[in-house]
């Protein structure tokens, strides 16, 4: 093969993109309506991080593992060491912290939205936990996803639950170590079907700027309406300065889940595109964490992990 001049270029760039493998991703899921379980799905914490130390074993690009507390740390900030040591026995590190704000019945009317402040409280509470767990754990990312919003005209405050929103990111951002960073994520809809809280970038954007100087926004590309163009998303977040992360997977509908570049691989093309564009006019490297967000229940979860990071670095 002749030495080309955009050859080292090349496999420097490759050398150093890494991507972080969601713990989720390698268990048992479903849809609201059942699951379907795999004899190799991980079962446990510590089978997360083995089967996630397998993909990077086998792409040498995936280093890190997002957390879910509630899920991977059922007694909370006791079960931090625990983790920390699966970490270790399987070669990787513990990734973005994820709050769980959505699944017990204390949430059924939102989180730091809801209208009851002893709801508001807990989920300010839990989120506080889950930023101590990442100082233990030495993870830079906490990842906001938020299932607030109403499903029927006229039974919410929407410019109360804005204003309890920038309260809670607030008090959220002032907790922090000087080197995390709170992400703020955004939905059209679903589990709400009038109006969700966080429904679009520039709600997030908004949000994300209340909460502090290291509140950042996080792309899902999943997250979008049908021929939303998320590349020109991405290009005025970083024009802003507020491109945080990605939660990258592909849909053919909404919030699908499928494979990344399964559907449309020249968008993520297309994004990874406007980024090094960015990079390349800024002269510096942007600060933005590339996450995998994919649960499937027909795929085998290592295969199709070790296919998106295969994926991630050909686009």
């Amino acid at each position: 093969m002749s030495k080309g001049s955009s050859e080292p270029t090349l496999w420097k760039s490759l050398d150093t993109f890494r991507i972080e493998l969601p713990s989720w991703g390698f268990a048992n899921t479903g849809t609201r309506f059942g699951k379907f379980t795999q004899l190799g799905a991980a079962t446990s914490t510590e089978e997360k991080f083995s089967d996630a130390g397998q993909v990077h074993h086998f792409t040498g690009i995936c280093p890190t593992v997002a957390v879910h507390v509630l899920w991977d740390f059922p007694e909370g900030l006791k079960s931090t060491n625990e983790v920390k040591g699966y970490a270790a026995k399987f070669g990787v590190g513990v990734g973005a912290i994820n709050p769980n704000v959505f699944q017990d019945q204390i949430y059924k009317y939102g989180s730091l939205a809801n209208p009851d402040p002893e709801v508001r409280h807990a989920a300010l509470q839990h989120i506080l936990d889950c930023i101590e767990i990442g100082k233990q754990t030495g993870s830079r990312d906490i990842s906001l996803w938020f299932t607030d919003g109403s499903s029927y005209p006229g039974t919410a405050n929407i410019r109360q639950r804005k204003k309890w929103f920038a309260e809670g990111l607030q008090a959220s951002h002032s907790k922090m170590s000087p080197s995390q960073r709170l992400l703020v994520e955004y939905k059209p809809f679903e589990p709400a079907f009038y109006h969700t809280d966080i429904a679009d970038w520039g709600m997030a954007l908004l949000l994300a700027r209340a909460a502090g100087p290291r509140g950042k926004v996080l792309v899902d590309t999943g997250h979008h309406y049908q021929a939303q163009n998320i590349e020109q998303i991405v290009t005025w977040l970083l024009s802003e300065d507020m491109l945080g992360g990605f939660h990258f997977n592909d849909r053919r509908y909404a919030d699908d889940d499928l494979t990344l570049g399964s559907i449309d691989p020249y968008q993520v093309f297309r994004i990874f595109h406007e980024i090094l564009y960015f990079e390349w006019e800024a002269g510096k490297r942007a600060e933005i964490a590339y996450m995998i967000d994919q649960s499937h229940n027909l795929k085998g979860k290592i295969e199709e992990m070790i296919q998106t990071a295969n994926a991630a670095q050909e686009l």
